[in-house]
């Protein structure tokens, strides 16, 4: 929301909203839930007051080819995020209150991990916006195939998750994992060669990852003898390459994104980044002296990210 306003100070708005935030976080977290839901309706507010202010109200930019991919990712992260609030609430008055639906998967872990989803939209929008030079060319096609692919299927694929069906859950995710493959490759070759850049390759390597993981841990839950206990350790490596990996990266950029080139040495804090999120944290899981070591790897690649100074040092 802070760079979709596009201003240098944070606005009255985003201050509300981050506050609003912690205390759904909050109260959710300790089960206080009639707080939860009565913060949900401003925070869906700001949200749509500022995506409206910038887009429209019905998203038609979707669908007019002409329009960069880059908006169109845009938008759809501000609406992902609008819409995840609304069915987060929705799943609290029904499971702890109504109970006109009854499913295994229907719970609020499972609701809460789409809120990852607005922050992976955006970023994408951040990585399509260092391609509109090619926007013009007969790519577009490819970039607009890219687009429909990661929405819908992430969507499809949220729907497959809550029903139980890991044979659709693998088409898709073979589908997504195609069209992030084909997004490497536009960014990779397109891009600009700037700092920017060095970190969102580094994301999307990290979005790559956890897509292989993700099909991986599918596999082996239809699998013959299946002990969710013997493969927890794949499931830890698959959330920490995504929330601790690629949106990480994300989040960085969106937050430091007027003062690149910053001060700092883009492939040790790329590799660090990779050894704590792939390696130390999810052994931390299990090991306790890897996680005092993951969280100085975290500390290292926070501090430095997100307050270094703006100044060139390459």
């Amino acid at each position: 929301m802070y760079y979709t306003q596009g201003r240098k100070k944070v606005s009255k708005t985003i201050k509300f909203f981050f506050l609003g935030s912690l205390i759904y976080a909050f109260s959710a977290f300790f089960k206080i839930y009639p707080i939860t839901i009565l913060v949900s309706v401003p925070l869906f507010i700001l949200v749509e007051k500022i995506r409206i202010k910038r887009f429209s109200l019905f998203p038609v930019i979707f669908f007019k080819f002409k329009e960069p991919v880059s908006e169109k990712f845009h938008q759809a992260s501000l609406l992902c995020l609008s819409i995840g609030i609304v069915m987060a609430g929705m799943v609290i008055l029904n499971n702890e209150y109504f109970k006109f639906v009854t499913m295994e998967k229907l719970t609020l872990n499972t609701f809460f991990l789409g809120f990852s989803f607005p922050l992976s939209l955006i970023t994408l929008s951040l990585v399509f916006a260092m391609l509109k030079k090619i926007e013009t060319s007969s790519i577009k096609l490819l970039m607009e195939i890219c687009f429909w692919t990661i929405t819908l299927g992430v969507i499809i694929f949220f729907i497959f998750i809550l029903l139980e069906k890991f044979i659709p859950q693998i088409f898709v995710t073979l589908a997504l994992f195609t069209a992030v493959v084909l997004v490497f490759y536009l960014y990779s070759k397109f891009a600009d060669r700037t700092q920017q850049k060095f970190f969102l390759t580094s994301g999307i390597g990290f979005l790559i990852f956890t897509a292989i993981t993700g099909i991986a841990y599918i596999f082996m839950q239809m699998s013959e003898g299946y002990d969710p206990q013997k493969i927890k350790w794949l499931l830890h490596i698959h959330v920490f390459a995504s929330l601790y990996g690629w949106n990480l990266c994300g989040l960085s950029i969106i937050c430091r994104f007027g003062d690149f080139p910053i001060k700092l040495h883009s492939t040790s804090v790329i590799f660090m980044h990779w050894l704590t999120a792939i390696v130390l944290a999810p052994l931390g899981i299990f090991y306790g002296w890897f996680a005092i070591f993951a969280i100085i790897g975290y500390s290292f690649i926070v501090l430095t990210l997100f307050f270094s100074s703006n100044k060139d040092s390459r």
